[in-house]
């Protein structure tokens, strides 16, 4: 029977089959199948992933881009010997499947479950743990050295975005690749998208050798048509001057002008082609780029339309591209999007700056109402925090919206940049706290210890979606650096009718009563207040305090702790250089005498794996019974009746 086609002609996901998927059991048995397979084995994959991720939710768009050149390298190299690094990674889920982890796929990014990056814990040919972007030339520069030093054989290839190309390591790691001496193979996997679009010269950059590739077509045609025709000669000739109209015609050529070969650009959906060339690169002796041309999104026509909707997927339904969960309240990127929106309209002096990702960051409406005061820098972190620097210094009023985990990258220029200079820097730091099924190098649970570290800073975090509005307000009238931490997904309605202005290193009390005494920051207030309800059932009362600003702490904090009996610091972010900590320390040095307990709650020493957000909250004792818990075993005595 005839499959189903859609309107571009592609089978439907649902009634394609496995039959050659199901004979990958290993890494390598992709080699024993027929090269005419490797079209059809190429459908069942993408068939495969558009079915499971509609499912568990993940990264899509990147994956159906990948595969043909997943499978090249796949049937090129000998893993686990030869080494891949994924950049970044969310791109590794048809390495995976080629690596025998099908099975994986039925508790993908799930507590437990198999991770949707590469980690070297999970499989042998899992080379270098990634999550973050621009770093695999530096990791597979440093495989590639450890290979030289141990006097050992096999090939290393870093595979990396053009948008992961915007990032400036990756541009330290070329600079040293340059002075290799021994082969190393850099596949630049160009689909001309990051997350969202890709911006700037890079992007201006590698359009200018897509458009040369037409000329470069043109000559080998003409040069196989003098050969077959007989004018060996005059086709010598042409071959002698191929280098020089090469510089001639294809603008830039950066990686040849740095001393790294270059090969390309190439169909990256043709595995024959990538084949030829990846043979050829294993047997140049210096680095070399093989610059590939792939469709993110491509063989599912709501990915490939909408590819920045399919880079991080919420389980969806097939025949449409739509999530099958319908978001009814919003979230605390949609009230940060609004309010930047209503400031910039009300400020002309308010500039927004995101990295790579207008939409995940929520900018893109700002973007659209006030393009002239939207910069998007790339996947550029440390560039953005010191050009925001500049915009500053110069008189106007920047606000960059990054992901927690994102912006741990621009430690130094936060430091360096902003907070020595005490320029009015707005940090809008989205992700906050636990963000789930992305796992340990997406979790966002260090910004409150690097940030309220760093001298001059001002960090503070809102307990509902209301507060964040008056937050972002409050940080954009101000003249220093300020940060405002708000948490991933839907934004907390509740404690609507506490809403007190926001003033400069204030605390808002709630509930003022009992024994125990709950200092709640951000997200946790939420938790607070469900954890307070619980205490109460059991006959116990307790204070509620909105901490608000995690730095500096308020004064008035120490006075109303030493009421209390108990006192339970609430934070969603490691407990080492947390705000419970700092609280400790000032409080025993302005009231030495206070004579109450202070217990913490939060995030131990330790990475936080991927899964829902929930079981990893209860898992680590951070959610209302968790705390419950703590209380009840530092405290039992403390009940009022």
């Amino acid at each position: 029977m005839a499959r189903k086609k859609n309107e571009n002609n592609y089978p439907d996901p649902l009634t394609v089959g496995t039959g050659l998927l199901d004979t990958i059991k290993e890494p390598g048995d992709i080699k024993k199948l027929d090269r005419q397979d490797y079209p059809k084995l190429a459908e069942e994959i993408r068939a495969f992933l558009i079915r499971h991720i509609s499912e568990t939710g993940g990264h899509l768009g990147s994956n159906l881009g990948a595969v043909e050149l997943t499978m090249a390298l796949h049937i090129a190299l000998d893993l686990p010997k030869d080494k891949i690094i994924w950049d970044v990674g969310h791109q590794s889920y048809t390495h995976k499947l080629l690596t025998g982890r099908r099975e994986g796929f039925e508790n993908l990014r799930s507590y437990g479950g198999m991770s949707g990056f590469p980690k070297r814990k999970e499989s042998d040919c899992d080379a270098f743990d990634t999550g973050h972007s621009s770093t695999s030339i530096s990791a597979g520069l440093g495989l590639v050295r450890a290979r030289e030093l141990k006097g050992e054989e096999h090939t290393v290839v870093s595979v990396i975005g053009d948008g992961s190309l915007t990032g400036g390591m990756a541009y330290e790691a070329l600079n040293n690749a340059s002075k290799l001496k021994t082969n190393f193979i850099i596949i630049l996997n160009d689909n001309n998208m990051s997350i969202s679009e890709n911006v700037g010269g890079v992007s201006h950059y590698l359009n200018s050798i897509r458009s040369a590739g037409k000329y470069l077509e043109l000559k080998e045609d003409v040069y196989n048509s003098l050969m077959r025709s007989g004018n060996e000669g005059t086709a010598r000739a042409i071959q002698k001057v191929k280098s020089a109209a090469k510089r001639l015609m294809v603008p830039g050529l950066i990686f040849e002008n740095m001393g790294i070969s270059y090969m390309g650009p190439v169909d990256g959906h043709d595995v024959e082609t990538m084949l030829r060339l990846l043979e050829y690169a294993k047997r140049v002796k210096n680095a070399v780029v093989i610059h590939v041309r792939t469709q993110k999104g491509k063989g599912y026509l709501p990915a490939e339309r909408h590819p920045a909707r399919f880079h991080g997927a919420e389980p969806f339904d097939i025949s449409t591209g739509m999530p099958k969960k319908v978001r009814e309240k919003a979230n605390y990127t949609d009230v940060f999007s609004t309010v930047m929106c209503r400031i910039g309209e009300a400020r002309e002096d308010v500039v927004a700056i995101s990295a790579a990702m207008p939409d995940g960051t929520g900018l893109k409406r700002f973007h659209n109402l006030y393009p002239d005061r939207f910069f998007d820098v790339g996947i550029a972190e440390e560039h953005a925090v010191t050009f925001a620097a500049g915009l500053a210094a110069g008189g106007l009023k920047p606000v960059v919206a990054i992901y927690s985990s994102f912006l741990q990258r621009a430690y130094d220029q936060i430091i360096h940049d902003v907070c020595i200079q005490k320029l009015p820097v707005v940090f809008a730091v989205d992700r906050a706290g636990i963000v789930g099924a992305d796992g340990e190098t997406h979790q966002g649970i260090f910004d409150l210890s690097y940030l309220s570290s760093i001298p001059g800073m001002t960090v503070m975090a809102p307990k509902n979606k209301w507060e964040l509005a008056d937050m972002l307000r409050f940080a954009v009238e101000g003249d220093s650096p300020m940060a405002v931490r708000y948490p991933r997904g839907e934004a907390y309605d509740g404690l609507q009718e506490f809403r007190s202005p926001v003033e400069y290193g204030k605390s808002e009390m709630i509930y003022d009563e009992g024994s125990i005494c709950l200092l709640a920051v951000g997200s946790m207030v939420r938790t607070a207040a469900e954890l307070r309800e619980r205490l109460k059932a059991e006959g116990y009362s307790c204070s509620l305090v909105n901490v608000r600003f995690v730095k500096p702490i308020d004064p008035e904090l120490f006075e109303t702790a030493a009421r209390h009996e108990l006192v339970v610091t609430m934070e969603e972010n490691v407990l080492m250089g947390g705000f419970g900590e700092h609280f400790r320390r000032e409080l025993e040095e302005a009231l030495p005498d206070a004579g109450c307990r202070v217990i913490s709650a939060g995030i131990p020493d330790a990475y936080v794996e991927h899964g829902n957000v929930n079981i990893l909250k209860a898992g680590l004792k951070i959610d209302a019974e968790g705390i419950y818990g703590l209380i009840k075993d530092a405290l039992p005595e403390a009940a009022d009746g």
